[in-house]
This record gives structure tokens, C-alpha cells and sequence, in this order.
């Protein structure tokens, strides 16, 4: 019988996740059921979310229990199929999980056309990551040609993608970034008017340099302290678009923004996106997506970490920032 290799939490972090919060287990791989179909798992996604998804109780999705393999999307190969609508050598993605082999109802799976891109991009820009980006700029965001953006995070895939699609749209796209070779990629690969080092540079000093009308769409993917920032410079009628705050995940208690009242003085609005909201325009943003990257528009960058049993280090690169681009982990 085939063996199964995946990652289940074993418990729950208190605060940054440790290697001890996983376990690798060797289990069998049963046949699938009726309705159901069976992926060898070629490559999984590395997702900022992966942190809420260990909590326990229930936000927009229920968190993984102990003992239960660690969610992820990842995308693989049909090997075997009780579905007539899923064929043997199909790819396909989904909520796989972090695993060698997945058992999955057919249903619940998005058959994969590899013309559009390599398997890695359907994790990344024309996965969850790029359709958070596309729906989380386009339908919250609402940017107009000669508008200004302000991108927190901005070299991650989510960042990168929304920057360049305002950039497309018409807009003066700034980000902040935590190298100057991320920067770097940001203005010289991405196409931004500006890039901010958040570590060694002033942020307010820089915005007001670089956004000096104000900010017409802030696109957070980091919270805390320079969500500050990009708020006291806010135009009026600005769009505060909350998509992640990767630095508060692994704090005991989340930090909200203090300088909200900026939204009020700017007549601005503050709103979230959860990709899942959108699913039934996935297919249109894909297309567009795949459109953009086959004709030159839009760049984007992977980041592989090779080996189910390095999941623990592929997640880390996401918090302690040492990724570049879009953490996979080919199995």
C-alpha cells in the first residue's frame, strides 16, 4: 500500500510557531470513495494565513485540530478517481493539505490548465494569493487611472500582484519592503514608482516625499505600526483595504490601528477582503491574470524550499521575513 507522509499539528503555538507544534507522521493511503478522487501532491502553498488557521475556534474557517493535517492549498496529479468530471493525470488544486497524498471529494477540487503557467503559479498569482490581490485591489479597492497606492508588504506575492495590477489600472504605486534587494525588485522587476525600506528608512518622512497628495488606496498587508503611518497620510476619499497584518500574528494580543481617526478627518472608508467571498469569479480573474503575466505586465517570483519535512522551515521564511516572493514546497 502507498505511504502517506504529512504534518499535523500537534499543538497549538503561543505566540511564533516552534518546530514542536508539528509532527511528521507515516500513514497509509486508503482508497478513495464514491465522489471522491485521490492527488499525489506535487507542490503545497506557504501561506501567511496558515498562523490564524492553528488557533483554535472558528473566523471565516474553522481552525485545524490536534492532530489534524496542517492546511494548506496545494496542487497536484489525479492518480485515481471515483468522479467522471476528474480524470486520472488531471491537475488539479485545493485544500490538499500538507501531505504526499490527498483523499479529496471531487467537488472541492479546480481542475488546473498548465497552458496558462507552471504549476507554481496556480499556488501563487493565479492561486489564492493572486486572486486576493486581484478582487482585494479591484473590488475594495476601486483604483482610478492617476490615483496613488501605498502597498504594506509589498514584496510578498499578495503585495507585489495588487501593486502591479494599480500599476496597470493607471495608478502611482508606492510599497514598503524589508531589503534593498526587495525593493529593488519592487521598482526595477514590478514596475513601482517608489520603494520604501521600512527598516532603515523613515517611513512618514519617505511617504510624504513619495505621496505627496496623500495616499487614495492603502493595501495592508502588515498592521501595526506603519499601518499608522500610511494612515496620517491618507487623501480624502482614500480606501483602506485590509488584507493581512503579518506583524501581529505572533503576538499574544492583536494590535488595532491607533491612528483610526484618520478615517473619519479623510472621509476615507476601511474595509477587509476574504478571497473566499469571490470564488465564483475566480475563472475571469484568472484569465485576466494569466493574460497579464503571457504578455510582459505582470512579474512574479517563487521561493522553493524542497521536502515535506522542511515545512517548519518554509513557514518560518514568512515570518521572520527571509522570503523572496512566493514561498512553495515542492514535496
Amino acid at each position: 500500500m502507498t505511504e502517506n507522509k504529512r504534518i499535523v499539528l500537534a499543538s497549538r503555538p503561543m505566540g511564533m510557531p516552534t518546530a514542536d507544534n508539528f509532527r511528521l507522521e507515516h500513514v497509509p493511503v486508503p482508497s478513495p470513495g464514491p465522489e471522491e478522487v485521490l492527488v499525489k501532491v506535487e507542490m503545497i502553498s506557504i501561506d501567511p494565513a496558515m498562523r490564524g488557521w492553528m488557533n483554535e475556534g472558528t473566523t471565516y474557517i474553522r481552525g485545524v485540530m490536534l492532530g489534524e493535517v496542517m492546511r494548506a492549498f496545494a496542487a497536484g496529479r489525479v492518480v485515481y478517481s471515483q468522479h467522471p468530471a476528474v480524470a486520472e493525470g488531471d491537475y488539479v488544486s485545493g485544500l490538499l493539505g500538507v501531505q504526499t497524498y490527498a483523499i479529496v471529494p471531487a467537488e472541492q477540487l479546480t481542475r488546473l490548465d498548465l497552458s496558462l503557467g507552471p504549476l507554481e503559479w496556480h499556488l501563487g498569482v493565479l492561486g489564492m494569493p493572486g486572486m486576493t490581490a486581484y478582487f482585494g485591489l479591484l473590488e475594495r479597492g476601486k483604483p482610478k487611472a492617476g490615483e496613488t497606492v501605498f502597498v504594506t508588504g509589498a514584496a510578498g506575492i499578495v503585495g507585489a500582484t495588487a501593486g502591479q495590477i494599480a500599476k496597470i489600472k493607471g495608478c502611482r504605486v508606492v510599497g514598503s519592503a524589508g531589503s534593498d534587494e526587495k525593493c529593488r525588485f519592487l521598482v526595477e522587476e514590478c514596475g513601482f514608482d517608489g520603494a520604501i525600506q521600512y527598516k532603515t528608512e523613515d517611513v512618514d518622512r519617505r511617504l510624504k516625499e513619495l505621496c505627496p497628495e496623500g495616499i487614495d488606496i492603502l493595501y495592508d498587508n502588515v498592521g501595526g505600526d506603519i499601518l499608522d503611518v500610511g494612515l496620517a497620510h491618507l487623501a480624502r476619499g482614500a480606501r483602506v483595504v485590509i488584507c493581512g497584518a503579518i506583524s501581529q500574528y505572533n503576538e499574544p494580543r492583536m494590535r488595532g490601528p491607533s491612528n483610526y481617526m484618520k478615517i473619519v478627518t479623510a472621509r476615507a472608508t476601511l474595509t477587509g477582503i476574504i478571497v473566499f467571498d469571490f470564488q465564483e469569479q475566480y475563472p475571469e480573474a484568472v484569465r485576466q491574470l494569466a493574460q497579464w503575466l503571457n504578455s510582459g505586465q505582470l512579474h512574479t517570483r517563487t521561493d522553493f524550499v524542497e521536502g515535506i519535512e522542511h515545512f517548519y522551515p518554509a513557514l518560518m521564511k514568512l515570518y521572520t521575513g527571509t522570503n523572496f516572493g512566493k514561498v512553495v514546497l515542492k514535496v
